[in-house]
């Protein structure tokens, strides 16, 4: 009896396959000790910490367009509303969930900036600046006394800006074509 009290015993059994809805073995490893939950852990926490950093700059400007400075609301009276050049504007946009930028115009990738004397040689707005420029846009900025007393010299600023990246993203794809005479000699 005792022999078959052996036989009869539990014997560890290895966990279950999982199914395809677990994914790839995840279940698995979990039930035998593997990475697969701790991973999954700090998957749900760095998402988390995006979520709610994408929440923190969606409220931040939120409240900066609701509370614009003397500039900005000079500013946004001309950009608003498609009145400088038929072009679409945004305020306090938040950008990659890394940074808000005053006004945009997405179309031609360009970026205002109305700066106060707090961004006077600041390191931290050259860094966000090459950043910005690195994803294409060109960032424009303009001190709060200029936009006030000067409103004119930054809309033809604003205006050569656009025009220069019109003029670089839509560039004559043909640059230098032949002439007249000579595409005759290519079709031969």
């Amino acid at each position: 009896m005792t022999s078959s009290s052996s036989v009869l015993a539990p014997v560890a059994k290895s966990p279950p396959n999982p199914s395809p809805l677990a994914g790839e073995g995840g279940a698995r490893r979990v039930a035998v000790g593997g990475c697969g939950g701790a991973s999954r852990q700090a998957t749900s926490a760095t998402l988390a910490q995006v979520q709610s950093r994408h929440e923190l700059l969606k409220k931040r400007a939120r409240f900066m367009r609701a509370n614009p400075t003397d500039a900005e609301r000079k500013l946004w009276y001309i950009l608003r509303d498609k009145r400088l050049n038929g072009l679409r504007w945004r305020r306090q946009q938040v950008i990659d969930d890394r940074y808000i930028v005053d006004f945009i115009c997405f179309e031609h990738r360009v970026i205002i900036e109305a700066d106060g004397s707090q961004h006077a040689e600041n390191e931290a707005d050259v860094a966000r600046d090459s950043w910005l420029n690195e994803q294409g846009f060109k960032v424009l900025r303009f001190w709060n006394a200029d936009i006030l007393n000067n409103m004119e010299g930054v809309v033809e600023t604003i205006i050569a800006a656009i025009q220069y990246n019109a003029a670089q993203t839509c560039g004559n794809p043909t640059p230098n074509p032949l002439p007249q005479g000579e595409r005759a000699f290519e079709r031969s």
